[in-house]
């Protein structure tokens, strides 16, 4: 087992938690650090249980401060644990991202974007879909669900690349220009 050092996890638990606040804070409309925040989590940090307790925790906390300070309905239904559970997936998924690149990372967001997009309206339509009676119960009421979450699937491509592009730009200016300096200075 590869172990890191103890700045490097704090460096990357740091970065993840402004994004997280950055969720709160900044909350445009699905315009969200998490997908990102899962993707680095998972690449970056090799301690498996730090790195799926990061983004899930930071998604919990920011779904607090939304319903106690009644920015947007923090806890909304069934379906959210799935959101959960597809950002375990997710990753997951990040474990295997291995010879971190630009292509990669926007490969990796891109992909994680369109599962999100696919798991979540599913779960929608199977779990809340039946609760609050939107769409009919049927093949042209699934493809409706689809259809209504193409604009927050759009902002959600966008607030992944950005994320995971600055998580991973971040990490990696600080590993290798400010903490590289200081080793050489000292």
């Amino acid at each position: 087992m590869n172990k890191q050092t103890t700045s490097t996890i704090l460096i990357a638990s740091i970065l993840i938690i402004v994004a997280a606040m950055s969720r709160v804070l900044l909350y445009p409309h699905n315009f969200s650090p998490i997908i990102g925040m899962a993707i680095f989590a998972g690449a970056s940090i090799k301690d498996k249980r730090l790195a799926f307790a990061l983004p899930i925790l930071a998604m919990f906390l920011s779904d607090v401060l939304f319903e106690v300070f009644n920015i947007a309905p923090g806890f909304w239904g069934w379906g959210q644990l799935v959101s959960y559970s597809i950002l375990a997936l997710i990753t997951v998924i990040a474990f295997t991202l291995k010879k971190i690149s630009v292509l990669k990372i926007a490969g990796y967001s891109v992909g994680s974007s369109l599962l999100f997009f696919l798991l979540s309206n599913s779960a929608f339509f199977v779990i809340d879909n039946p609760i609050y009676h939107l769409y009919a119960q049927n093949f042209n009421g699934y493809i409706a669900t689809l259809v209504a979450g193409i604009p927050f699937l759009k902002t959600s491509l966008v607030a992944d690349l950005v994320y995971s592009g600055v998580l991973f730009g971040a990490y990696y200016l600080i590993q290798n220009y400010i903490i590289s300096t200081k080793k050489v200075a000292a």
